[in-house]
């Protein structure tokens, strides 16, 4: 596969990571369509290890997805800003620490977002466990699910 198609493969699984924070954009499944697509345009035992993964990953995400309440974010007050830095928290967390990171860093970036908001830290505390509660687990489990198969997807291709 050439330099050119796994870049478009690391864009569309970027679109992916980016479409788990919009609703009503299949972000998982853009990641999974990535990765099946540079599975089957270079076939070799790693890429079919790294797609059997991602199948098994995001089969257990929407499992525990099904098991957690559902999305209510907007009545919860979440905006889109507080998306933007939920998501920039959560990959910042997973290379600065790696890998566990993306989950602090999620709820770190909620936090600063309402703490910017409202202004006071009760407050923002507050907004985080009513955000957490109304659905932003369930995001944070797709988004941590789609993360692990773009570093898995990154590891192989750079190992690999």
């Amino acid at each position: 596969m050439g330099v050119w198609e796994l870049l478009l493969v690391g864009t569309v699984i970027l679109l992916g990571l980016v479409g788990v924070l919009v609703p009503g954009v299949p972000g998982s499944w853009l990641v999974w369509a990535a990765v099946l697509w540079w599975a089957l345009k270079d076939p070799q035992p790693v890429a079919w290890a790294v797609l059997v993964g991602a199948t098994l990953a995001l089969f257990l995400s929407q499992v525990v997805r099904w098991a957690l309440p559902p999305r209510q974010l907007r009545e919860s007050g979440a905006t889109p800003r507080m998306a933007v830095y939920a998501g920039a928290g959560s990959f910042l967390g997973f290379f600065l620490v790696p890998v566990l990171g993306s989950i602090p860093g999620f709820m770190g970036g909620i936090y600063l977002s309402e703490r910017l908001r409202l202004g006071r830290s009760g407050e923002a505390r507050a907004a985080l466990r009513r955000a957490m509660r109304s659905g932003g687990s369930s995001v944070l489990a797709e988004l941590f699910t789609c993360q692990l198969i773009a570093g898995a997807w990154l590891g192989a291709v750079i190992w690999g």
